[in-house]
């Protein structure tokens, strides 16, 4: 390929969820010579200010999810819009490959690329396919699964489809050095994050369940727990009156060297987190996001239980008793902890951005030399 048909576009919705993975694959690619453009919306403003690629496009993209019928056909208007919009910009930038990461967002210019001929890969983050990659799924060339089992395919896009895993921040590689901490303080270092936006359920069960705890096994505990803006100061007073080493904060920017510090992580299961845990190798209790209608969440925690790196617990039954049952009974078998976290490891792909960026150029080079044939 010359250096012009070295491009590859990314397309993703702008949470930390869509565009991590895609700044992970960004990064493989560039390391291989590549030009890398993306296509997102307004919330990569929060989440990928810096993004390594050349261009940020933002065109046109709406939810159809919306309640009524006026609704649907407005989102439905803004995704055509979007679409012609990601059309005029592929034809100009002609790039070797699209790769879609999931997210309304990801569906004009991964829709766009199809009925340009360009070759196209989507990645499927969740244990489940999500609305915008189904919709995409018989449309694109190839698509690359982040957990073994991927549910809501059928068997023609399960024929297409690769295990890369999901690829994680240079952050979480880093991180993935520290080895599990030992105990030798005696001290049960516990790490509490709700994702991207917060968990209101966090703070209003972890701190009762600590201070249910025994005497004893509160005192060994070392608390650091992110919590919504709104429930900071709560969950800080709580944790002060308990006399519990804590740190509160709303966002931790270095979260993944937090979850390298952590004997054992409480959180939620959104298809990042389930990955750097696996990727770093720590233990975790998951409470999966419910009401969620895909219940990708409840799948990605499923996965990550049974490869043997923690459990599952609906949110319904996550309660202070449950959880001071669950932090005396870890404390009290380290060596447990210790068998977690390994297995969490070995479940993890630390080399899928690699295998994504592999796939990705695989899928280019064999639709243009399709394409050279047609032309003869």
């Amino acid at each position: 390929m010359s250096s012009t048909e070295r491009l590859v576009m990314l397309a993703a919705g702008g949470t930390g969820g869509h565009l991590f993975p895609a700044q992970a694959l960004s990064q493989a690619l560039l390391a291989r010579g590549c030009a890398v453009e993306l296509f997102t919306d307004e919330r990569a403003q929060t989440y990928g200010r810096d993004f390594p690629a050349r261009k940020i496009h933002i065109v046109a993209s709406a939810s159809p999810r919306g309640a009524g019928i006026m609704a649907k056909a407005v989102a439905a208007f803004a995704l055509a819009r979007g679409t012609f919009q990601a059309r005029a910009i592929l034809a100009k930038e002609k790039p070797c490959a699209m790769v879609g990461f999931g997210g309304y967002p990801s569906v004009p210019p991964v829709l766009a690329a199809t009925q340009l001929g360009i070759a196209t890969v989507i990645h499927e983050g969740n244990a489940v396919v999500g609305k915008a990659n189904l919709f995409l799924s018989g449309r694109v060339d190839a698509l690359a699964k982040g957990f073994p089992t991927l549910g809501g395919i059928g068997p023609a896009v399960a024929a297409k489809t690769s295990l890369t895993g999901n690829p994680v921040r240079a952050m979480a590689l880093e991180a993935a050095k520290i080895p599990y901490p030992d105990f030798a303080d005696g001290r049960l270092r516990l790490l509490v994050t709700g994702g991207s936006q917060g968990a209101r359920v966090m703070t209003d069960v972890v701190p009762a369940a600590v201070e249910a705890l025994p005497e004893e096994d509160r005192k060994a505990l070392i608390v650091t727990q992110q919590a919504r803006g709104e429930d900071e100061a709560r969950a800080r007073a709580a944790y002060q009156r308990l006399g519990v080493e804590a740190e509160v904060a709303a966002f931790f920017p270095d979260l993944p060297t937090r979850i390298a510090g952590a004997h054992l992580v409480i959180g939620r299961a959104g298809a990042s987190t389930v990955s750097e845990l696996a990727v770093i190798g720590r233990p975790a209790i998951l409470v999966p996001l419910p009401h969620a209608l895909d219940q990708d969440q409840a799948a990605n925690a499923r996965e990550f239980e049974a490869a043997g790196g923690g459990s599952v617990i609906d949110q319904s039954a996550f309660s202070p008793q449950w959880l001071a049952n669950a932090l005396s009974e870890a404390r009290r078998d380290l060596s447990g902890l210790a068998a977690r976290a390994a297995a969490a490891k070995a479940a993890g792909a630390p080399d899928a951005a690699d295998r994504l960026a592999e796939l990705v150029l695989g899928v280019a080079a064999r639709k243009g030399l399709a394409r050279e044939s047609r032309d003869r």
